[in-house]
């Protein structure tokens, strides 16, 4: 009777003690009877007012540049309400209250990416309301809510040879919100360009191209050049409310993309575009051999179109050359797939460029002018580097002045060289794929079927930290098979978010510090220490700032997560993809417990428990289930079709791990869908074995080269041009050990050759010769510089993209011109 009247009382007491629990400025913590941490709405467990207060808006991404409305959800506001958000803690704009009762806050001209805080007062004082927002690079911002260049060519060359009349642009008139509109247009720059404080960036208003226009979606005009702002050649244009004042900041507003302002630029631009862009693309090379070099920062590409495609830790699809993508690399002539590097280099935010030919061959510099150009600037981004627009600036600017408006093309070469693959190292790859198997970073392949939560990959020294979640695999019938697979993945290195991603409905669900991440307006988001990529509800790649990469998918149900590691982490890697502990001839039980070895414990958990489930199944057990003995070797029944059918399907490598999954699941389609995973598995290993490169061979002065190719096993061929002769070998063969056989060959005229073959004695014949070939030589170190050694040559020869290509560039070409 006691402990009922103490349990009836302390029923009675609860309300009053979460009744004065607020969520008012302290989201994301947990109070002593309530919840104001994103993961309390599915635990039923949130404070009163958490809605209130811990925001949530639609859209919940918008371009970087600003002026998308957000509409903060679930709160009902006073009618003519003031409302102030402030964003990133120190950008402060005007929100207001629509007609529905609805807070709306416009975003920030930003000039970042990723998740940005912001908080929203409506006393004016204290921004007790707080949320956050995705801002995206201007290059993947919905291009439905973008001004549109038509025919994005012509504006970006306006003014050059035949290049002329009216400019049209257009817009969805619907997102303005307003009968009449204003047409800006802003101007970008970094002053002085050389520098990397991003303080000194600045886009603002330049002057209005129109005003009180009525708001049709379209305006096209002849334009005229701009004397007075003719030292701005970057920019976009906006469009406003014709209500909002000249070059008003932070209002709702509808953004082109960036482009180079060719039709703006002054009128000695026009009266000779080649003379105009020779000086320029000439003083921008006197200022590039002032800047530190670069190039030494850079990762080495990868030897192969195959390797650069499945090194997904360290290089990324190139947009505007993109196999996938259907992109006619306009900028790259010869070319059929460009990846770039996806980390900026540590110093100087530069960034790698890579391409390679029908043949999988990396295309250099050295013998085609659309071979691969680094960056100085990462298109990215890398602080303080602005994204997309510090690469607009250093790479792409001087691009169009040296190669598109002039013939200058190999001074711009010289400061862009490509970098081969002598020096590149793939990863290393291990795998976790059905029910579930394991294919370690050495090699060796088991099953554990543990049910819990395990260490995938540990390595301390790197602070990187790899966890899968397991369950038990439930029959078509009913009931559960004594068998698990895999059903979550989470990740955390340094000080990163923290990355779940888990199987919910045969799709795939990416949590970010706990909180469920859409990807229904972005396939691309940017985070602390990480990039993501979902191009599907089946595919999600996490990409770390290491290199590491953590590709997960799923196919029928099943999941398969491989891990990527640089060639710099130790060998010694930690868990369920490093050494198997237990030895290659160890018995099921062995292997089991080895497993079971591995296990977490709930302190160094990375996963997150939002439901019941969850936390009855995984939080409040420990991190590996004793009670749960799979079954390790199933019997077959001949005498089952299933097992007949099974056994015509599973064949050839992975085929133990296809049978094992079809009888445990009683579906062919689970051991189908191993089979596929193991296959991809193997596949992928062997496009990351080791490439040996001999480096890149000049073609000789006067002579030619056959042969692009420079890896082991390849073959080059020399000749030289009427009236030369040659000196040195006629063909050179990479070797296994990276050295080319033969001897450097040179083409001398026969006027040289005559003097040395009338030298007296064999001796002096052979010395006369030395001289004049290290003569010959020294003209050539000359009149290279720095990074470019041998490329003398070539570039004296390099030409620009031919102008007929100009026709099929696009405004998303010209954004990875370089």
């Amino acid at each position: 009777m006691k402990n009922t009247l103490l349990f009836l009382g302390l029923l009675l007491l609860l309300p009053r003690m979460t009744a004065g629990q607020s969520c008012r400025g302290s989201c994301g913590v947990q109070m002593p009877g309530c919840s104001c941490r994103v993961t309390c709405a599915a635990l039923l467990d949130c404070c009163s007012d958490y809605s209130q207060f811990c925001l949530q808006v639609a859209p919940h991404s918008s371009c970087m540049l600003g002026g998308r409305s957000l509409q903060i959800l679930d709160v009902v506001f006073d009618p003519g309400q003031r409302l102030l958000c402030r964003f990133g803690g120190d950008v402060t704009t005007e929100g207001f209250v629509d007609e529905e009762g609805s807070g709306r806050c416009v975003t920030p001209l930003l000039l970042e990416t990723g998740w940005i805080r912001f908080g929203v007062s409506t006393d004016g004082s204290a921004f007790d309301r707080s949320g956050e927002y995705l801002s995206v690079h201007p290059s993947k911002a919905d291009p439905a809510f973008q001004v549109a260049l038509i025919n994005s060519t012509r504006w970006m060359n306006y003014g050059t040879a035949s290049v002329s009349g009216r400019l049209e642009m257009r817009w969805d008139g619907r997102l303005v919100g307003a009968e009449r509109v204003n047409v800006e247009l802003w101007g970008y720059r970094e002053t002085p360009e050389t520098s990397r404080d991003s303080s000194r960036a600045e886009l603002r208003y330049l002057y209005s191209l129109a005003r009180n226009l009525s708001n049709s979606g379209s305006f096209s005009f002849t334009p005229e050049p701009s004397e007075e702002f003719s030292g701005w050649e970057l920019g976009n244009i906006r469009v406003t409310a014709a209500s909002a004042s000249d070059g008003r900041e932070n209002v709702e507003a509808l953004w082109s993309g960036a482009h180079i302002l060719a039709w703006h630029l002054p009128r000695d631009f026009r009266d000779d575009p080649a003379a105009w862009a020779q000086n320029r693309c000439q003083q921008w090379g006197a200022r590039e051999s002032t800047l530190p070099d670069f190039l030494d920062e850079l990762l080495d590409c990868p030897c192969t179109l195959a390797q650069a495609r499945a090194d997904k830790g360290r290089f990324h699809a190139d947009y505007s050359c993109d196999l996938d993508g259907g992109s006619v690399c306009s900028y790259h002539p010869g070319s059929v797939h460009c990846v770039r590097a996806a980390q900026a280099s540590p110093s100087q935010g530069a960034g790698q460029q890579c391409c390679y030919d029908g043949r999988g061959a990396l295309v250099l510099t050295g013998d085609s002018a659309g071979g691969s150009t680094p960056d100085r600037a990462h298109d990215w981004g890398s602080p303080p580097r602005v994204p997309g627009y510090s690469h607009w600036v250093v790479d792409v600017l001087s691009f169009y002045h040296c190669c598109l408006w002039s013939h200058n093309c190999p001074l711009y070469l010289k400061h862009r060289p490509s970098t081969g693959c002598q020096n590149y190292r793939p990863p290393t790859a291990g795998v976790v794929l059905g029910d579930p198997h394991f294919i370690t970073v050495g090699g060796l392949d088991f099953t554990f079927n543990g049910r819990g939560e395990y260490q995938l990959v540990l390595v301390p020294e790197r602070a990187l930290s790899v966890q899968i979640r397991t369950e038990a695999v439930r029959l078509p019938e009913s009931g559960e098979a004594n068998a698990t697979r895999l059903s979550s993945v989470a990740m955390k290195q340094n000080l990163s978010d923290i990355i779940e991603v888990r199987l919910v409905n045969d799709s795939l669900q990416v949590l970010r510090n706990q909180k469920v991440l859409l990807f229904s307006e972005q396939s691309w988001m940017d985070l602390k220490g990480a990039f993501l990529f979902s191009p599907t509800r089946q595919k999600v790649t996490a990409m770390l700032s290491s290199g590491v990469a953590v590709d997960v998918r799923v196919s029928d149900g099943n999941m398969a997560a491989t891990v990527l590691l640089p060639p710099e982490f130790p060998e010694t890697i930690r868990g369920l993809l490093g050494s198997l502990s237990a030895g290659v001839n160890a018995t099921d039980e062995q292997v089991f417990a080895f497993g079971a070895s591995w296990s977490i414990s709930k302190d160094s958990s990375l996963f997150t428990y939002d439901s019941e489930f969850l936390l009855s199944s995984y939080l409040r057990l420990p991190g590996h289930d004793p009670a749960f003995v799979p079954d390790f070797a199933p019997a077959l029944d001949p005498g089952d079709p299933l097992v007949s059918d099974m056994l015509r399907m599973c064949s050839g490598g992975g085929a133990k791990f296809c049978q094992y999954d079809t009888v445990m699941t009683r579906r062919l389609e689970a051991g189908n869908a191993t089979l596929r995973f193991y296959q991809t598995h193997r596949r992928l290993v062997q496009d990351l074995e080791t490439v040996v490169s001999c480096g890149w061979v000049p073609t000789p002065k006067n002579g030619k080269k056959n042969g692009t190719r420079y890896l082991q096993g390849d073959t080059l061929t020399f000749s030289c041009d009427d009236r030369f002769s040659l000196y040195g070998s006629t063909q050179r063969t990479c070797l296994p050990d990276g050295e080319w056989t033969g001897q450097t060959t040179h083409c001398v005229t026969d006027s040289i050759l005559g003097f040395v073959l009338g030298a007296v004695g064999s001796v002096s014949a052979l010395v006369t010769m030395g001289v004049m070939i290290k003569r010959h030589s020294r003209k050539r170190e000359r009149a290279c510089s720095g990074k470019l050694e041998g490329l003398f040559y070539d570039l004296t020869r390099a030409s620009p993209p031919p102008r007929g290509k100009m026709d099929v560039m696009t405004e998303a070409d010209s954004r990875s011109a370089t």
